[in-house]
């Protein structure tokens, strides 16, 4: 036990410490650290005690004495000094001789709801949610929202690094974005408003306000009366929106290269989070188009699956994703030529059949993650369409104004961040890749 001795306090009361996170503890070998984090696992043995200390970078292994942690419990906020060893038994091959436990933030429960370290999670998601900060505690389950802000990050960079700017558009507004879907009302003081259900119309003004290229990572509601595995109340939406296209062809080239250029990126900032799932993504994939009357043929004749007019539902999504990953061996596929009668009213129609539209799907592994297409630019096109609609061009004025002063040919899309999430990790449940989920039924935390 000599070498619990052998940290000087002079030394530590000579030097001011900064804190270190424990990610940071390779290059320290033999250094005094201050580290900070959780209280994650108590070990007592007749001559030691080890202590695991969790902060947001990891877990590392403390070796201490047994009156520093007598008072200590599971979940307790502490500072530690100490000495930082290697030790090919230890996790990481490396330990924390402790000198100095200080509890910074004491603990008051009876119980913890779940148990925080054991090997598997064995609460009920439910349960979870209930407490989502601390299920959040877990550090595989904070690894999911580790990926997920870093698709944020490469969604960012990848359209900044080609001329898109980004903004941030209303989610209060006086309209339906896309006429007649179900949405949640706002009490504006006097006035009935909404909560958006997509930024579509401020994104494409914003194309004709002369930024043509913009992108937007925000909120977005749907009073949708749905609750499965797979949908949302409220979501966060990565939306892009392009102007001086040539077709809808342009936008599904630049969502592919965004797809490669995240796979990329999670393998080289990510390979901890992903390991902890056993999760190998790719490095390239070249993502298969196929149309929607294709995807009907295919569905039915191979797997003998009639499909919705129009479109295709969950299973067919599930299905079509396992003929392409046959076919292709690729876990993504653009569904193109969606007809008029299911896409907005801004959806440009298709040249060859003005039954069909510019528009286009991607399904990733069995779920649509993305919705997109060229949208119409014509001033008096636009208008004749929201008429056909049966809607009233008066009550879109403020979106119809732009189009009035020359608006460049332009399209976007939209991709579900909780969605993508989820089928990175391969979840069996949306909620598992939302921070703080709103459903049917879920309005607290």
């Amino acid at each position: 036990m000599a070498h619990l001795e052998r940290i000087s306090k002079n030394k530590v009361e000579d030097k001011e410490l900064e804190r270190m996170f424990i990610n940071e503890l390779n290059d320290c070998i033999n250094q005094i650290v201050l580290l900070r984090g959780w209280v994650y696992k108590i070990t007592d043995l007749s001559h030691v005690v080890f202590v695991k200390l969790r902060d947001k970078s990891g877990v590392i292994q403390l070796v201490c004495k047994k009156e520093q942690v007598k008072n200590l419990r599971l979940e307790n906020a502490v500072e530690v000094i100490g000495t930082v060893c290697s030790n090919e038994k230890a996790p990481g091959k490396i330990e924390i001789i402790a000198e100095e436990i200080k509890v910074i933030g004491n603990t008051y429960y009876d119980k913890l709801p779940f148990e925080i370290n054991s090997l598997k999670n064995k609460a009920a998601l439910e349960t979870q949610l209930d407490h989502r900060t601390i299920s959040l505690r877990r550090p595989e389950i904070r690894a999911i929202f580790k990926v997920q802000s870093e698709i944020e990050v490469a969604f960012r960079d990848y359209l900044k690094e080609r001329n898109f700017e980004q903004i941030h558009t209303a989610k209060i507004i006086d309209s339906s974005t896309e006429g007649g879907s179900e949405m949640f009302t706002v009490n504006y003081f006097d006035k009935r408003s909404f909560l958006a259900q997509s930024p579509q119309f401020y994104k494409q003004m914003m194309v004709g306000a002369g930024f043509e290229r913009v992108f937007e990572i925000g909120h977005a509601y749907r009073a949708e009366l749905h609750n499965t595995w797979r949908h949302l109340n409220e979501y966060v939406s990565l939306d892009v929106e392009m102007g001086f296209i040539k077709d809808e062809y342009e936008l599904m080239d630049l969502e592919e290269g965004f797809i490669n250029y995240l796979l990329n990126h999670l393998n080289k900032v990510c390979k901890k989070e992903l390991d902890m799932y056993k999760i190998d993504l790719p490095s390239e994939v070249d993502i298969p188009r196929i149309t929607l009357q294709e995807a009907h043929e295919i569905l039915l004749n191979k797997y003998n699956k009639k499909s919705p007019i129009g479109n295709i539902d969950a299973h067919g999504e599930v299905l079509i994703s396992k003929y392409v990953k046959e076919k292709y061996n690729c876990d993504f596929v653009f569904l193109t030529k969606y007809p008029v009668s299911k896409r907005p009213m801004y959806t440009m129609p298709d040249d060859e059949n003005k039954e069909l539209t510019k528009s286009f799907d991607l399904i990733y592994d069995g779920l649509e993650i993305t919705t997109g297409g060229q949208r119409i630019n014509d001033y008096e096109m636009l208008k004749e369409n929201i008429i056909k609609f049966g809607l009233n061009p008066e009550d879109f004025a403020f979106y119809l104004e732009t189009f009035k002063y020359g608006m460049p040919t332009h399209g976007g899309f939209a991709i579900g961040l909780e969605r993508l999430t989820m089928k990175i990790f391969k979840l069996t449940n949306i909620r598992e890749a939302t921070l703080i989920p709103r459903d049917m039924k879920r309005l607290i935390p």
